[in-house]
């Protein structure tokens, strides 16, 4: 069990077991890089003495010199990165409701081209899945979670975020289906590729699903089996005491709390112990996917 499948459940842990995944906006594809340099150093090493509008000058110019090389070479990655670093950093320095849908547009551009050039490294489908899904493009986010799928059934950020679209569309059902067929299908996968499906992860957002639909039965269900199969995976523990404490349940979910964090990893059980005893927020704002990392 790594510890980016660790850190990743116990976000989608928090933000499901506390709100349902429908009616939640999409993380704003700038998030992801926010604390990202451009890749042009000159830019990233002269903005701690640069106005705003300098470093939109700069940004820009760095935009053009891209667009530039990638109108000699089209398939360029350095260019590629760099145009889509230069136009994210631009991006996150616009207020909130000034980024346009043509913002978004120039930032598809790019990623459509590197997610084609690296199909293994599925953070770049998984940011134009965001981006195009921002853009309220579905079936293009659609489209492009599925063909991450296609090929890594099991990877996390893309299930979890076909499945937020799904929800977000009024389909618990066919998100519930997608979860269901992944685990049908773990065994087969990890025989050809050892660990590539993280049953358990699986579980739990399977779980986290039908608690977002008010099943609590089947929630709880689904997060019995998944202790019962692994008993010293602090995960669907973690999350079955977030069910309890979302019921109201607060008595029985302490020792549950206890117990998973009993059983997590030191560095994760300050986390567990904090939402323990925290209230539950009223309307927290989640995303409905994890923000991909920029991809090195």
């Amino acid at each position: 069990m790594s510890q980016t499948s660790n850190r990743w459940i116990v976000k989608v842990v928090l933000a499901l077991a506390v709100l349902a995944f429908v009616g939640v906006s999409v993380i704003p594809i700038i998030g992801a890089f926010n604390n990202t340099p451009p890749s042009n150093q000159n830019v990233a090493s002269s903005r701690g003495s640069l106005t705003s509008s300098e470093q939109k000058s700069k940004l820009e110019d760095a935009v053009r010199g891209y667009e530039l090389v990638l109108q000699r070479e089209p398939e360029n990655q350095t260019a590629l990165k760099g145009v889509l670093q230069a136009r994210l950093q631009l991006l996150s320095q616009k207020g909130k409701g000034e980024v346009q849908p043509a913002d978004i547009q120039a930032v598809i551009e790019p990623l459509e081209k590197l997610a084609k050039l690296n199909p293994e490294n599925s953070e770049y489908g998984v940011l134009l899945a965001q981006a195009k899904q921002q853009i309220g493009d579905k079936e293009g986010a659609a489209q492009a979670y599925r063909s991450i799928l296609a090929t890594k059934p099991g990877d996390l950020n893309a299930l979890q975020g076909m499945v937020g679209l799904l929800l977000s569309q009024q389909r618990p059902e066919a998100a519930i289906g997608l979860l269901q067929d992944t685990l049908t299908n773990a065994a087969q996968a990890n025989k050809i590729q050892p660990g590539s499906v993280d049953a358990i992860a699986v579980q739990v957002l399977l779980g986290s699903v039908h608690a977002s639909q008010k099943r609590y039965a089947q929630a709880t269900s689904v997060y019995d089996q998944a202790i019962e199969k692994d008993p010293k995976d602090f995960r669907p523990v973690f999350a079955k005491a977030m069910l309890l404490k979302q019921q109201g349940k607060d008595t029985e979910a302490k020792p549950v709390f206890d117990k998973a964090s009993a059983l997590a990893p030191a560095q994760y059980k300050d986390e567990i112990n904090k939402t323990a005893t925290a209230p539950l927020p009223g309307t927290p704002a989640v995303p409905t996917a994890p923000a991909a990392e920029t991809p090195k």
